[in-house]
């Protein structure tokens, strides 16, 4: 048993200093640039391809992540603390309310009809003394 695990340590450390140094057996890819020019149009492609993917990315990233578990949590909220006992004392509160609500709306608008009705003539004087004005 003791010969196994020495054995599989063993292989792990020599595939740890192994794996990453085969990187360097490949061709260099990512060279530095020779020339200033090189540098631009490099930087250009790179700022090209992050305008046109970062969209994308962000838009799939909403509606398929984020979205579900924003509609997950609502439906468990509604689920679990609307209907049962949030909705039905909103109702209540609301057809309790209702009367004075409507009773307020009619008082608030004859409000607006007798101002209306007081400040209309004013207006439409002070308009025609306007017109007047012009023509003097």
């Amino acid at each position: 048993m003791k010969i196994k695990l020495k054995i599989l340590i063993n292989f792990f450390v020599i595939l740890g200093i192994l794996l990453p140094n085969l990187a360097y057996l490949q061709d260099n890819v990512f060279s530095p640039p020779e020339t200033i020019g090189e540098l631009g149009a490099r930087g250009e492609k790179v700022l090209k391809e992050i305008l046109e993917t970062f969209p994308k990315n962000i838009k799939n990233f909403f509606f398929e992540d984020v979205l579900p578990v924003w509609l997950k949590m609502y439906q468990w909220f509604k689920k679990t603390f609307w209907d049962p006992y949030l909705g039905p004392f909103f109702q209540k509160e609301i057809e309790k309310r209702k009367p004075i609500i409507e009773e307020e709306f009619k008082q608030e608008k004859s409000e607006i009809k007798q101002s209306a009705q007081e400040e209309i003539p004013q207006v439409t004087k002070s308009l025609l003394e306007r017109f007047k004005e012009l023509f003097k």
